[in-house]
């Protein structure tokens, strides 16, 4: 699991209380405590469980309207990053790094990124937005480029941000939704794994058929356990593909009981960027894409044919099935239960109407033209802000979590972020887009926003209560 755990020695029973049981127990009890001094005072925790993760990365922009592969790259957890292209063992507080292999950044087959920026382009999990924007991300690409990419992505004539494919190295969940599946590794798989990558030239060989990025990830898990990632199946015309890099684990997983394996879902970061698509197969997108299909069959009925048998007969991995939702400060979380998910969209709409009669009387500057006029900077903590100009004053607005409920912000702003954020996060969707505890984390947030503003949200009643502490594994979709 992510984060992994602590192991203390437990008390020893004993039922005759004898002296030499009473000396026995005693030494027991300072064993044990002598055990935990030892490691408080010398600066060390037990080694936490590590695993290996098959990143499971769903299309958008281009990739969803055409192909629809989406994209992978595997998460390591006890793996960490010297540069982009040098990898070492991870210290005490770090989370691990993000391998992939790309086409054209600066001529490298992998780069590493550690996770959190990987997946948020920040460098801790307090700067991580509730809302974003195509502004606000491109903003926090940058800065984040320029702190540790240069070398790799450096700055376009004039200063400006360089075009080309860096971007996918940073902020992934502004972009998409992704599927993590893990698996356990030990301590000499993972340092076996720094040796052999470090050693290898690490130059372009991207190739779309043989040597692409599902490629990649299949060289480091078939690395850990030999054979656990095939290449392809018919269903993909024998072509690595991100979904059947994630489905070859998951069934490889099923014939070892013995090894630690779960998955989870990464949700897309609510906001105005557009929501990725569904991540498929070869064939899959073409029988999906009813364009494609036609084409094929007009010009060889056969061939459209064989594509249609074979999407049929072919697995139907479903990466959104039961998956709880990745925290990076944590284990994944449970999802929200539909009775959970009905009682905050009932209250959501009350919230929403007090929200826009508010807005409309007021007069001040509205969430919508916020948006609009915003401009992303950072506060003087280093913190993401949003300003916009309101008359002759200048508005600012944090959009963290810790930072949100500022006095100098506008309630009616700061509620409505959430309010656009609870709309996302509890609209129907084909995987979860919260966890159970955020939501209820998000509702808490409001309430405490509306309390210090000027109308208070409907409180929870004892119905809603019940609803939060009623848990199913899984997704609720």
């Amino acid at each position: 699991m992510i984060g992994g755990q602590l192991y203390w020695p437990s008390r020893c029973s004993y039922h005759m209380p004898s002296s030499k049981g009473l000396q026995v127990w005693a030494e027991v009890k300072w064993s044990s405590l002598a055990v935990v001094l030892f490691f408080v005072l010398a600066g060390f925790t037990p080694e936490a469980r590590a695993n290996a993760t098959v990143l499971l990365e769903e299309p958008y922009s281009y990739d969803g309207a055409l192909a629809g592969t989406g994209h992978t790259a595997v998460y390591l957890t006890r793996v960490c990053a010297a540069t982009p292209v040098v990898l070492r063992r991870c210290g005490p507080g770090e989370h691990g790094v993000v391998i992939s292999r790309y086409t054209r950044i600066a001529g490298y087959d992998w780069i590493a990124i550690p996770l959190v920026p990987y997946l948020y382009a920040v460098e801790n999990t307090e700067e991580v937005p509730l809302y974003s924007d195509p502004k606000l991300v491109a903003f926090l690409r940058d800065r984040y480029r320029r702190a540790h990419l240069e070398d790799i992505a450096p700055d376009a004539p004039g200063g400006e941000m360089p075009k080309g494919d860096w971007y996918q190295l940073v902020g992934s969940s502004y972009d998409r939704t992704n599927y993590g599946f893990e698996i356990e590794t030990t301590p000499e798989q993972d340092d076996a794994l720094i040796a052999w990558l470090n050693s290898r030239p690490n130059v372009k060989s991207y190739k779309v058929v043989s040597r692409n990025c599902a490629d990649f990830v299949r060289e480091v898990l078939d690395f850990y356990y030999p054979k656990s990632v095939s290449r392809g199946s018919m269903a993909d015309l024998f072509v690595s593909t991100p979904k059947h890099a994630a489905k070859s684990l998951v069934r490889y997983s099923k014939h070892h009981r013995d090894l630690e394996f779960t998955h989870f879902v990464i949700p897309q970061v609510p906001g105005s960027v557009k929501r990725s698509r569904p991540v498929r197969g070869v064939l899959e997108s073409l029988f999906r894409a009813k364009k494609y299909v036609v084409v094929l069959a007009a010009f060889h009925p056969f061939i459209g044919g064989g594509v249609i048998t074979a999407d049929l007969v072919g697995d139907r991995f479903n990466p959104t099935r039961n998956s709880v939702v990745f925290s990076v400060k944590g284990d994944p979380d449970a999802a929200p239960t539909n009775e959970e998910k009905r009682f905050y969209l009932k209250e959501l709409q009350t919230v929403a109407t007090a929200s826009a009669d508010s807005d409309a009387s007021d007069g001040g500057i509205t969430w919508r033209k916020f948006v609009e006029k915003a401009q992303p900077q950072f506060d003087k903590e280093g913190h993401p802000v949003l300003q916009a100009p309101d008359g002759n004053e200048t508005v600012e607005l944090g959009v963290t979590r810790r930072d949100l409920r500022s006095e100098d912000a506008p309630a009616e702003l700061q509620r409505d972020l959430l309010v656009s954020r609870l709309k996302q996060t509890l609209a129907h969707s084909r995987a979860p887009r919260i966890s159970s505890n955020e939501l209820r984390a998000d509702w808490q947030l409001l309430e405490k926003i509306d309390e210090a503003g000027q109308k208070k949200p409907c409180k929870k009643s004892d119905q809603g209560d019940q609803a939060v502490n009623q848990r199913t594994e899984g997704s609720s979709d």
